[in-house]
Parts: C-alpha cells; sequence; structure tokens
C-alpha cells in the first residue's frame, strides 16, 4: 500500500525559508513521478513542482518559479521543497502526490493541471505571516 507522510510544515514570516519533507513507503517508487500541491482557505488544490523519476526533469508553477525547488532522493524514497522567499500567499496545506507515469506529455499535463497524480499524503500546513 502506498503511503506518503509530509513533514517540515509550520509558521514562518515573510521572507523565510521552509524545507518540506514527503517520505513514500508501500513500494519501490525508482520510476514514479512525485510532486507538490498545496490548497490555500477556500481554494481549489492546485500544482507546486513535480520532478520525473530521474530527477533529470523538474516541473514548476509559475508562481514558485525561482523561489521553490524539488529534489528527490530515490535511495531514500524521499521527495523535499525547498521553499524560499515565502510570502503570505504561500499559506496552504501542502500535499505530496505520487504516481507510477512520469513521461513528458504526463508530467506537463500535470503542470497545467489538466491532469492529477493518482496517490496524496494527507498533507503538512505552512502558515507565512506578513
Amino acid at each position: 500500500q502506498v503511503q506518503l507522510v509530509e513533514s517540515g510544515g509550520g509558521p514562518v514570516q515573510a521572507g523565510g525559508s521552509l524545507r518540506l519533507s514527503c517520505a513514500a513507503s508501500g513500494r519501490s517508487f525508482d520510476a514514479w513521478a512525485l510532486g507538490w500541491f498545496r490548497q490555500a482557505p477556500g481554494k481549489e488544490r492546485d500544482f507546486v513542482a513535480a520532478v520525473n523519476w530521474s530527477g533529470d526533469d523538474t516541473y514548476y508553477a509559475d508562481s514558485v518559479k525561482g523561489r521553490f525547488t524539488i529534489s528527490r532522493d530515490n535511495a531514500k524514497d524521499t521527495i523535499y521543497l525547498q521553499m524560499n522567499n515565502l510570502n503570505p500567499d504561500d499559506t496552504a496545506v501542502y500535499y505530496c502526490a505520487a504516481d507510477p507515469r512520469s513521461g513528458g506529455p504526463f508530467m506537463n499535463a500535470v503542470q497545467r493541471g489538466i491532469r492529477n497524480m493518482g496517490y496524496w499524503g494527507k498533507g503538512t500546513l505552512v502558515t507565512v505571516s506578513s
């Protein structure tokens, strides 16, 4: 059974940084795509960032490009989201996601919000104060 457990959320002041982690378990994720989404209060869940199976290809929402960095450690079945220069608009519950599809067309579709990943964690709350 696939399990995704996020950690690293919490309160932070605007301009600060946080690093989220997501530990995946239940199978090998070497060939899977992994990603981060977020849901702000009263809004729909949005794509944040994703990485293909090898870590060579990364995808970002325009709103976080240049501030957030996604990475993965396949030896640990863990992905990370380094978030810098946070602002109050980044306040949200951040969800880790995984999917066995990892090809470019699928990843591009996820980035555009056309397709979704199949497995989800329970989320970790990030609160950015001004």
